[in-house]
């Protein structure tokens, strides 16, 4: 048997949902949100070098995104830093500093010095959020557009981090077509790396009368992304809004599982496959 670059695999067992073309996987471009394709987005809360490389190596065709958390990038001695931004960024990763860095900043009013680091560094994104503190609506659009005249991608992060807090979709939808408008790329629907606030009560079950009048009030849904570090929260989200959905906070163990998830090669979303293409028998 000749080996494709897919390997000895048949393409009917590699995707049998039959919505995951398009990937970055299969091109060695970066974030393109124009491509087909769920994003997903990695949390990495301190892995070493050789755990980043091997979740890169095994997984990185199935991740967009690598979100260094909350404040984290600057504890990193500057060497391991350079090297886990650049080793994304080889692999056509996006990689962004936590947002709660970004807040710290603004509170100690050293924002301009952030995005000087920031872009020094070589990241390549941004969050820009209000999980602690407050912005107002003046404030945050600034911010979002002097990441994109830095040339960065920003992702604008939408809810608080305070235990009990939930989602206002009407609030949401607001402030979601206020930073598009400003530019940014995604609007991400907060839960913490812990998935107990936001659209999911402290259990981390997902509230669905809450997602339906999100999906009810915003139109351009292929723009928002929902954290989700839990696996029954991600079968949720697959299954209410199919496999394309962008996720956020995925843990580094449970990207190939959450790709599995999506292309039905698990039980929990088996039966969204399309149907086989009927036998023809010749007589």
């Amino acid at each position: 048997m000749k080996l494709t670059p897919r390997g000895a695999w048949s393409p009917l067992l590699f995707d049998p949902v039959g919505e995951r073309s398009g990937l970055r996987a299969d091109s060695a471009d970066g974030l393109d949100l124009k491509r087909s394709g769920g994003k997903t987005m990695v949390i990495d809360k301190g892995v070493g070098w050789h755990a980043y490389c091997d979740m890169i190596d095994a997984a990185g065709a199935y991740i967009d995104i690598i979100k260094l958390a909350f404040g984290t990038s600057v504890l990193y001695p500057t060497d391991l830093l350079l090297r886990k931004i650049g080793y994304a960024r080889r692999n056509g990763i996006t990689v962004i500093p936590g947002g709660t860095l970004l807040e710290t900043a603004v509170r100690h009013d050293a924002a301009s010095a952030f995005f000087d680091a920031v872009c020094a560094l070589g990241f390549d994104g941004i969050e820009v959020s209000e999980g602690t503190i407050e912005l107002g609506r003046r404030e945050r659009t600034a911010l979002i557009r002097e990441g994109r005249a830095r040339g960065l991608t920003v992702f604008a992060e939408f809810g608080k981090k305070e235990a009990g807090s939930a989602i206002n979709p009407f609030a949401l939808a607001d402030a979601a077509e206020a930073d598009w408008d400003a530019g940014a790329s995604l609007v991400t629907i907060e839960a913490r790396e812990s998935g107990t606030v936001g659209m999911f009560d402290g259990d981390g079950r997902p509230d669905p009368a809450v997602f339906e009048q999100i999906i009810k009030l915003i139109t351009d849904t292929d723009r928002l992304m929902w954290e989700a570090p839990r696996k029954e929260q991600q079968v949720f989200l697959i299954r209410a809004a199919g496999p394309n959905v962008h996720l956020g906070n995925i843990a580094p163990g449970d990207v190939l599982t959450l790709e599995a998830m999506r292309r039905g090669l698990r039980n929990d979303t088996f039966m969204m496959h399309r149907e086989p293409a009927a036998l023809e028998y010749m007589i």
